[in-house]
Formats: C-alpha cells, sequence, structure tokens
C-alpha cells in the first residue's frame, strides 16, 4: 500500500514538473489569431543575417506594427512559420514580439511591456532567430499574432 502512494506521488511529480523542460511548446499551426490581432497590421518585413559568435548564423526579421485598436498593448505573442520549397511547415516558432528601442551603435530591442504601444502608436520590431530549418525555401515566413495583452 506504502509502495502504491509512493508511486503514485512520483508519477504526479513527473507529470507536473517533467513536461515544462523539453522548452515551450509551439503554437499549432491551426490555431485561432487573438481577436485584438486586426487591430495590428505589420508592413515593411525585412529579413537580414550575420555570423555569430560560436561561427553560426543569426536571421532577423525586421518590421513595423501599428495599433489601429482603441486599446494599449503591453505585449504580442507571435508565431513565424518557416516552408519549405513543397510549401510545408518546417519550422513552425512562438516567440515574443521585441520593439526596437534603439538603432545606433547596435540594434537594441525591448519587450512591448517596457514601452506599450498606445492606441494609434506604431513602432519597428525585431525577430531573433539563431536557428533556421536548412530546407527553408528563403521566402519571407508567414507571420501570425498569436496573442496580444492589452488593457
Amino acid at each position: 500500500m506504502a509502495a502504491a502512494i509512493v508511486l503514485a506521488v512520483l508519477v504526479v511529480l513527473v507529470f507536473l514538473f517533467g513536461r515544462g523542460q523539453s522548452g515551450p511548446a509551439a503554437t499549432p499551426i491551426n490555431a485561432r489569431p487573438d481577436p485584438y490581432a486586426a487591430n495590428l497590421p505589420i508592413s515593411q518585413l525585412a529579413m537580414s543575417e550575420s555570423s555569430n559568435l560560436a561561427g553560426g548564423k543569426v536571421t532577423y526579421l525586421d518590421g513595423h506594427i501599428a495599433n489601429t485598436g482603441n486599446r494599449t498593448v503591453t505585449g504580442i505573442t507571435i508565431q513565424v512559420l518557416f516552408r519549405d520549397d513543397a510549401h510545408e511547415v518546417v519550422q513552425n516558432e512562438t516567440q515574443a514580439l521585441k520593439l526596437i528601442r534603439m538603432r545606433e551603435p547596435y540594434i537594441d530591442v525591448e519587450p512591448v511591456s517596457a514601452a506599450p504601444l498606445k492606441s494609434g502608436g506604431s513602432a519597428d520590431f525585431r525577430l531573433i532567430f539563431d536557428t533556421v530549418a536548412d530546407n527553408w525555401n528563403g521566402e519571407f515566413p508567414e507571420i501570425r499574432i498569436h496573442h496580444v495583452d492589452t488593457h
């Protein structure tokens, strides 16, 4: 009886604490966008790459986002889908949108919560990808606003 109780406790602990160790789960491809996303048009997309200190490549996706709604935005979670030549998703990444805080002497970013996007406001942003799938077709990835925090 005591062994069964200990086993049950272990199973519960593994279930509760073992799940988060593999990193954040990707947003499902068929997930619905946040209802407020329609008020946050994205434009002026540009991509660039640079080398990192480990000899790898870092990919940047810069753009501009506007808030045409009536709320102040304090956080935005973006889903980015990279596709291959067959238009199949080869990388599905979810990350917090970071606004560009300054451009000189280098581009520095900050979370939206540090500079909330007021109604009628707009800002430049940068998404950073330490790795991109080898079979990515090189075209602009699909960007979806998955979640928006407002007040």
